[in-house]
């Protein structure tokens, strides 16, 4: 099932914690659509992968699996009444709210790079599909060769470890944003302002130090706003955490932003304006939320759709 909704002309691939949310490919002026966009999410079960090209990189969404949980975590103003209509609207439930856990992988001849590789088992039973998903690629980790981290969170890092602790991805140099490195690995984080149970607040710093210190190793630390491979700017996203960063990826003439955490679900977080409760500083978040979809679609990032390739 898919839900089509309206948004100045973007089209997000993906949403959801630890999802790898995309702005479609951009084309050249002269290929560019000339009516609006939309916005279109999936509503269903998500796909083991979807694959689709931005000028000659070979894109593919893997799903590492799925999450739920309350619905304060991603609409934490919302006024109860209000959200009660429109979850209601949706047929959506309010205790137990669905969304994806997506990584992209990138293959640029025998270039292969994972964006935000996902949880592994740090958000819940429901992740840890990565290895296997990307196995039915043909790919082992040690294909891998450079991992991007957006952020930090738990549900972007936890497949850089395996759950012996070992290195996941033995061969790839993982960019890590540094004021994120910072905030969440060196310092000492009080998280009780997050709509979280304490043990949850706990678990969730535990799992970002355990991952991260496995790869301390192969950590490139980046500054928001510089390109960190060939073809990827990172684009300061701070706000949800720190060092947040989107992304935007380039070859030829197509362009793909990777939102990252902008924003969980459209209709919470574009449609409705809600706040996500684990915003580190809600209002830099929402600005910022506001400039980098309304600079997608003053860009033109959008088509009327990304085609799937065959797999």
């Amino acid at each position: 099932m898919t839900s089509i909704l309206s948004r100045r002309g973007l089209l997000l691939t993906g949403a959801g914690i630890g999802a790898v949310t995309g702005l479609g490919v951009s084309r050249t002026a002269a290929q560019a659509p000339q009516d609006p966009c939309r916005v279109a999410v999936s509503a269903g079960i998500n796909a083991g992968t979807y694959r689709f090209h931005i000028g000659d990189i070979q894109a593919t969404i893997i799903s590492d699996g799925t999450i739920a949980g309350n619905i304060r975590i991603y609409a934490r103003d919302a006024e109860q009444a209000e959200l009660d209509a429109v979850l209601g609207a949706a047929h959506l439930s309010q205790s137990q709210f669905p969304l994806q856990l997506n990584a992209m992988l990138l293959e640029q001849g025998s270039r292969r790079i994972l964006i935000d590789p996902g949880a592994n088992l740090a958000m819940g039973p429901n992740g840890g599909r990565l290895i296997s998903r990307l196995a039915d690629l043909g790919l082992a980790p040690g294909d891998i060769e450079a991992i991007v981290i957006t952020h930090t969170h738990p549900d972007h890092v936890g497949n850089l470890r395996n759950q012996d602790g070992t290195v996941a991805f033995p061969k790839a140099g993982v960019y890590v944003p540094e004021p994120d490195w910072q905030f969440f690995y060196i310092n000492e984080r009080d998280l009780s302002h997050l709509p979280m149970p304490r043990d949850f607040q706990e678990r969730f710093i535990r799992n970002i130090k355990i991952s991260l210190e496995a790869v301390a190793g192969n950590v490139i630390r980046y500054q928001p706003g510089r390109e960190v491979l060939p073809g990827i700017m990172t684009v300061p996203a701070h706000g949800h955490t720190p060092g947040m960063s989107a992304l935007l990826i380039a070859s030829g003439g197509d362009q793909l932003m990777v939102t990252a955490d902008l924003a969980y679900h459209p209709l919470l977080n574009i449609d409705q304006g809600w706040m996500p409760g684990v915003d580190i500083d809600g209002p830099a978040a929402r600005q910022t939320r506001n400039r980098l979809f309304d600079r997608a679609a003053a860009d033109n990032l959008c088509q009327r759709r990304l085609n799937p390739d065959p797999l």
